[in-house]
């Protein structure tokens, strides 16, 4: 987006006039809905209606021609049919409008790409911006705006949401507007043709009446433009993501593991984490996340205790704050001093706070009132579980109260609420109230996740960007890349992948090319057995899979004898292969094995990867994704993710492994790639990990270098 455009975008959600092209008098169209909702939403900038008919529409002059509007417009929503949009784009861009919102469908949605290319080609050439086509239209309160056909008032708030889907976008609303959730903004982006995601979040970011941005996504066309509107969104304001298409249908590349592991999903999954975005899995669980954030202080520090009046509820509630990864506070002696004076003899001072079942209200409230008094508590999860000694007629006051008395302290309490009919009904009416009550104790534990989430991406991410500078001379590495590309190959062989590796400062055992059995003899004494023996051949880039790999030799025989089946495997495996000979490396020995890769994501750009390494890599599935740039503290939280990390630091009485050199190496790939648009793909697998301060060796390298010409 330049300068122009991000100062321009402004006047799609402030313009000071509007044109509605296609404007109706007939009730069924949509051109009459739009113009109807524009004037009931009480725009009070000028309203101009476009229709070959002339005449009047609600006491409105309608306009033959928008080239007959003596004004300068700034949107224009266009609700013509399909075939008639051209023109009508046209005119808008050469009049100079700033801003068309094609409502219109018909364009790529159906196959109609070049009519929708033709449109916004015209209509950028002139400097003009789409929104759409297909699209329900835009609100936003700041200027007062419904030109939508939304049914009904948008409420008017501080959450904004942007929505791919029009009819989930409709529903939103009805959505918003039943969880009494007002919203400053709502944007329908439809077929993105030109204005998406990106564009609309550098204003909303910095917009007063936002509080929150909700964004419904099905797909991202230019990831690294999203990726910087994201970011630099979410250290401002909470954004909360939900993006259908959770399948395994994402891009395979085949020529990699990093590459075929790479998922579509799974990438934006763990992009969207690092950006300091918070997805959500439903509708129902992001509105739950956007009304705790709106009406909470972020908590001030780590510690929650759960106060309760029923001990399995109360064990319930801290199973769910584990799975969203809420900490307990757990100092047992503060817990006694806090809590033992206000529970009852036979109560548990231990988090959970067990209060009993025979506390009533005033029980509730001397808990409570501890728990905020306490600097070293920062948040309480409430539990309430109705009995006939605290009946839902005492709700108001333990809930209620006590909710004003934490947010006047700027602190955090929440609440999960269980009873019958009566307790499920005071539950609906205070959630329209603001007050962070659920039935379920997952449900609140989950916005607890999120509200935490949040706040520790905020205070790692608030100081100065903390991109590592890796210190890497790309001359000699661009030399060896240049001399494969000019022999017409994509794919570098063993020994010029190690000479990368060399080159960077990543270990690797030693290794010597041969291209007879007897060179084989002489290598493997040179080096030392046991020895490691691969093919080398431009066209088996999965070496394993054609049989191509032997492990632990330990003499000249069992050399001789493995030369010959890897030559007789290769070439049953992939008939038409050129093998050039073997490679003998020194056999490393033993330690944790990871696959560490980067590459050019077809979305995203260059992204880092890290799993548990080996032969069963494609099974376990076990890796985690960032993109690039990325920080060390990046690098560490992706290690974090993983299922494996508990191998790294030690089991059944092995040592903390090498973590930092980890980092290294995955900062080092990242360079190279960013650096080096000719690479496609770097991979280590298996880089084998030792213990803290031995480092690590990258056993095997497969750099793959991109065919795309353009790059």
């Amino acid at each position: 987006m330049t300068r122009e455009d991000a100062e321009d975008i402004k006047y799609l959600f402030e313009p000071r006039s509007l044109a509605i092209i296609g404007a109706s008098r007939d009730k069924s169209k949509i051109g009459h809905a739009v113009l109807q909702n524009v004037i009931t939403g009480g725009y009070a900038g000028k309203i101009y209606p476009v229709n070959l008919s002339g005449g009047q529409i609600a006491g409105i002059p309608v306009f033959r021609s928008l080239l007959d509007i003596n004004d300068t417009i700034d949107i224009a929503c266009i609700t013509l049919p399909a075939d008639l949009v051209y023109d009508a784009v046209v005119l808008c861009a050469d009049k100079k409008v700033k801003h068309a919102v094609i409502i219109t469908s018909g364009f790529s949605e159906i196959g109609n790409i070049a009519g929708e290319k033709k449109i916004v080609d015209y209509a950028r050439s002139r400097g003009m911006r789409i929104l759409g086509p297909n699209v329900f239209g835009i609100y936003s309160s700041r200027a007062c705006l419904n030109a939508t056909f939304v049914a009904g008032d948008i409420p008017s708030g501080h959450l904004a949401m942007i929505t791919q889907s029009g009819a989930l976008g409709l529903t939103l609303v009805g959505q918003a507007a039943v969880e009494n959730i007002g919203l400053s903004a709502i944007v329908s982006v439809g077929n993105k043709s030109d204005i998406d995601e990106s564009d609309l979040l550098t204003y909303l970011g910095d917009e007063e009446n936002t509080s929150i941005i909700l964004m419904y996504i099905e797909g991202v066309r230019n990831g690294e433009k999203f990726i910087r509107a994201v970011k630099k969104t979410a250290l401002k304001k909470p954004v909360l993501v939900i993006k259908s298409g959770r399948s395994a249908k994402g891009a395979r590349a085949a020529a990699s593991h990093t590459g075929s592991l790479a998922s579509a999903d799974d990438v934006f999954d763990d992009v969207i984490r690092q950006c300091g975005a918070l997805r959500a899995e439903s509708t129902k669980e992001a509105f739950n996340w956007a009304l705790f954030l709106l009406e909470n202080p972020l908590p001030r520090g780590d510690n929650m205790v759960i106060i309760t009046n029923g001990g399995g509820a109360g064990v319930m509630a801290a199973d769910a704050c584990e799975k969203y990864g809420v900490n307990l506070y757990d100092e047992p002696q503060d817990l006694k001093r806090v809590f033992s004076p206000v529970i009852p003899a036979f109560g548990s001072a231990k988090n959970p706070i067990d209060i009993t079942g025979q506390a009533a209200a005033a029980d509730y409230t001397k808990a409570f009132a501890a728990a905020l008094a306490e600097e070293s508590i920062h948040t309480v999860f409430g539990i309430y579980c109705e009995s006939a000694l605290s009946p839902s007629a005492d709700l108001t006051t333990i809930i209620e109260a006590n909710f004003r008395k934490y947010k006047a302290g700027g602190k955090l309490i929440a609440f999960a609420l269980f009873g019958g009919q009566k307790t499920a009904d005071y539950v609906t009416a205070a959630k329209k109230r603001g007050i962070p009550v659920s039935d379920d104790v997952y449900s609140t534990a989950s916005s607890l996740g999120a509200m935490y989430r949040y706040k520790k991406y905020r205070e790692s991410h608030l100081a100065a960007d903390q991109t590592a500078d890796v210190a890497l001379d790309m001359t000699p590495i661009t030399a060896v890349v240049s001399a494969v590309r000019k022999k017409n190959r994509f794919f570098l062989l063993a020994h010029e992948a190690q000479e990368i590796m060399n080159l960077s400062g990543i270990a690797i055992p030693q290794s010597i090319q041969a291209r007879t059995v007897q060179d084989a003899f002489a290598a493997a004494n040179t080096i030392g057995y046991p020895v490691v023996m691969k093919v080398v051949s431009k066209d088996i880039i999965h070496k394993s899979d054609a049989g191509g790999i032997a492990l632990n030799l330990e003499n000249e025989g069992e050399v001789a004898d493995a030369y010959g089946a890897i030559l007789l495997s290769c070439k049953e495996h992939v008939p038409n292969a050129v093998i050039e000979g073997v490679d003998i490396s020194a056999m490393v020995k033993p330690g944790t094995e990871l696959i560490v890769g980067a590459r050019r994501d077809s979305i995203f750009g260059p992204i880092i990867m890290i799993g548990l390494g080996g032969i069963y890599v494609e099974v376990m599935k076990d890796v985690s994704f960032r993109s690039l740039p990325s920080s060390p503290q990046d690098i560490i939280s992706m290690i974090k993710e993983l299922r494996a990390y508990p191998l790294l630091l030690g089991v059944r009485g092995e040592k903390t492994k090498d973590i930092a050199a980890v980092v290294n190496v995955i900062g080092i790939l990242g360079a190279i790639l960013t650096r080096s648009p000719e690479i496609s793909d770097i991979e280590i697998n298996p880089l084998v990990v030792y213990e803290q301060g031995d480092g690590v060796r990258a056993v095997d390298v497969r750099i793959i270098l991109a065919k795309d010409e353009k790059r």
